[in-house]
């Protein structure tokens, strides 16, 4: 490990102030991504800004029409939440299946969509749900949050303070995991509400989490297992490694959107 700075601010005016004035500040939340990257000297930032002590980070707030819920909440809390669990349990299913339990009850929510891991579970909810990322500046809507393989919009500057997911009335995600790591192959995530259909898929873009408008599309005329028979996933979009191939993706990104909608339906 090389030396850094350790910071525990106790608001996130503090944390901004602390992470502004680093020479290479980053944001710790649960480490899982982060801190491995520094022990394989990836990364040697200057200066460690730890969130999880901030008031208000942790938690699941019912607006009614939507949850909120800060960006130091565990995976396993958002699983076992039952605010989540009732209102979206299709959210809460798939924090369940996050890595394993070790993972589950370090990573947080906030870390694994401002990290954007191509594979990651997260994203493709943020993202099927039209959700809304709060910041230490501004709110995000999520369409305009990611920008590619491990690109945000934030800036250096700026921290997740917590994320907005509006309630749908039919939601669900279904993945095929590496057997190994746990993150998704191919992980597609279909809501429903009010007559508007998203899908988004993580795992097998070749430029991380996107939207599919076919299968939204085809899902706002019927949202049912046989609408997605002839929609396609073009192979040339996916990511292709040791894995499986961009034909194989896309494939599993067909069987993973059925398997979605019979969830959800």
């Amino acid at each position: 490990m090389y030396d850094t700075n350790y910071h525990k601010p106790s608001s996130v005016a503090d944390a901004v102030s602390a992470l502004s004035g680093a020479e290479d500040g980053k944001v710790l939340a649960g480490g899982q991504t982060l801190l491995p990257t520094m022990k394989q000297h990836l990364a040697a930032p200057s200066d460690l800004v730890d969130i999880r002590a901030i008031p208000g980070m942790v938690g699941v707030d019912d607006d009614g029409d939507a949850l909120t819920i800060g960006a130091a909440t565990t995976h396993a809390e958002v699983a076992a939440d039952p605010t989540v669990n009732a209102k979206l349990p299709g959210l809460a299913k798939l924090a369940g299946g996050i890595g394993d339990p070790a993972v589950r009850h370090m990573g947080t929510i906030g870390g694994s969509v401002a990290n954007n891991d191509p594979a990651a579970d997260y994203p493709a909810a943020v993202l099927g749900l039209g959700a809304t990322v709060i910041t230490s500046k501004r709110e995000i809507a999520a369409d305009d949050f990611f920008e590619g393989m491990f690109t945000t919009a934030l800036e250096d500057d700026e921290i997740i303070t917590a994320i907005r997911f509006p309630l749908a009335s039919k939601a669900a995600y279904a993945k095929f995991p590496n057997p190994a790591s746990r993150y998704a192959m191919a992980g597609v995530f279909v809501a429903e509400s009010g007559g508007s259909v998203r899908v988004a898929v993580t795992g097998a873009g070749a430029d991380g989490v996107f939207r599919h408008e076919g299968m939204e599309n085809a899902l706002s005329g019927q949202f049912s297992e046989s609408a997605l028979d002839y929609t396609d996933v073009d192979a040339g979009d996916m990511l292709s490694d040791l894995h499986g191939d961009g034909a194989y993706r896309a494939n599993l990104v067909k069987v993973m959107a059925k398997r979605a909608v019979a969830k959800a339906g």
